[in-house]
């Protein structure tokens, strides 16, 4: 069994450190090209294999912060790449079962971890669980808006999980590797960073994103006819 955790710990360090260095790549290149595609894929399955194996460890040395982390940015991983899929909620009312599912079981386990971390005193917890509630709670609104999304709204989605599942990535390699920040400076500086500049992509995309008209939506309804 000890082979097996040994295993993983590597394997998740390999794939934390891939994702490190993959996401400013796929942040560089030109947005929507055959690169950007590639990069942001070879992001993701790295981080579906560090949050997986993170969790996995986090059983083995009851560590909660491993545990939390890797739920985090499992799901904000998972929020981004799953709005590549959604762009036709601009125009079509219908949501599947399991996009409910996801959101509303994440926004019941985030709501759980704010608990947690007001009951505990845990300020760093706290800020991942009132992260992940806030955008779980704004997935199920926007579901249930869908029909009448702006036509960009995928793309802000995209946005939000993926560097939202980067900066946690970034904040568990600080609480474990750098050591000379003191907690809970070393669990919150990548957020402090993080979060303004998704909001200045998301200010770029919204100058850019207008809602979709009757026209387009007579257009879009012929070719799903």
């Amino acid at each position: 069994m000890e082979t097996f955790f040994q295993f993983n710990r590597y394997l998740h360090i390999t794939a934390g450190v891939v994702g490190f260095f993959v996401a400013p790549v796929a942040l560089a290149v030109r947005k929507g090209g055959a690169a950007h595609r590639l990069w942001g894929r070879v992001f993701f399955w790295a981080m579906a294999v560090a949050g997986t194996t993170a969790i996995a460890g986090a059983q083995h040395i009851h560590s909660l912060f491993l545990l939390l982390t890797a739920v985090f940015s499992l799901y904000m991983a998972g929020f981004g790449y799953r709005s590549l899929f959604l762009k036709p909620l601009a125009w079509d009312a219908r949501v599947g079962a399991f996009d409910w599912a996801v959101a509303g079981t994440g926004l019941m386990v985030f709501a759980g971890t704010v608990a947690y971390a007001f009951a505990a005193g845990n300020v760093p917890v706290g800020v991942f669980g009132a992260l992940g509630a806030f955008t779980a709670a704004r997935q199920l609104r926007g579901y249930a808006k869908a029909g009448r999304w702006a036509k960009n709204q995928w793309l802000l989605n995209h946005i939000s999980g993926f560097m939202a599942a980067y900066i946690a990535a970034v904040s568990a390699f600080s609480v474990t590797s750098l050591r000379f920040i003191p907690f809970p400076y070393n669990f919150l500086w990548p957020t402090a960073l993080g979060v303004p500049v998704i909001w200045w992509w998301q200010r770029r995309v919204r100058g850019n994103q207008v809602a979709v008209t009757s026209e387009q939506l007579a257009v879009n309804n012929q070719l799903n006819c």
